[in-house]
């Protein structure tokens, strides 16, 4: 079942955000255990008015738990939403300024990622594709999101759910492709 995220699933979404972030969770961690990350994306997911809040993530749930998750946002929002996750990055690295992901007119997939156990069973494209009816909902015409350029396997999937490659971004060190669909 897909439903909104609750401050309580922070203990299940925090792993996954660490799984779609990959790099970017060690980046933020300081660490090369991405692991150590989930203190800080546990506490973001709870609070709300940042790019990694509850308010911003639709949870797919199973009888054991929460085993899948979407976060995302208007792209017009991105500074604002960012700024409490940098504030904090800002104690330790004052000079740490991420490239924009996203952009005005489209609401932006963030994270998504389903635990390892529930791969390959569909989760993943249900869950984006009830991120793009909430889109349509919201009345965003477009639905966007990057996906690194090594990442074939994702892009495949991203296509297969009507996805076009609208450029190229580059962000945390890293070359991605910015992917485009109708949010209908």
């Amino acid at each position: 079942m897909i439903r909104p995220a609750l401050p309580e699933d922070a203990s299940a979404v925090a792993p996954l955000l660490i799984l779609a972030m990959d790099h970017i969770a060690g980046i933020f961690a300081k660490s090369d255990n991405y692991e150590d990350a989930v203190p800080f994306f546990r506490a973001f997911f709870k609070a709300g008015g940042n790019q990694y809040s509850y308010a911003n993530t639709l949870v797919f749930e199973v009888e054991t738990g929460v085993v899948g998750s979407v976060t995302g946002y208007d792209g017009a929002r991105l500074h604002e939403l960012r700024k409490p996750v940098l504030d904090r990055l800002h104690e330790s690295d004052p000079d740490f300024s991420p490239e924009d992901e996203t952009e005005a007119g489209e609401f932006y997939i963030d994270c998504v990622n389903v635990h390892p156990n529930y791969q390959g069973k569909g989760i993943g494209k249900k869950l984006i594709l009830a991120f793009c009816e909430k889109a349509a909902s919201l009345g965003f015409q477009r639905v966007g999101l990057i996906v690194d350029q090594v990442n074939l396997q994702a892009k495949k999937l991203y296509e297969s759910l009507g996805f076009e490659v609208a450029g190229e971004k580059d962000f945390l060190g890293h070359r991605y492709f910015h992917m485009v669909r109708n949010a209908w």
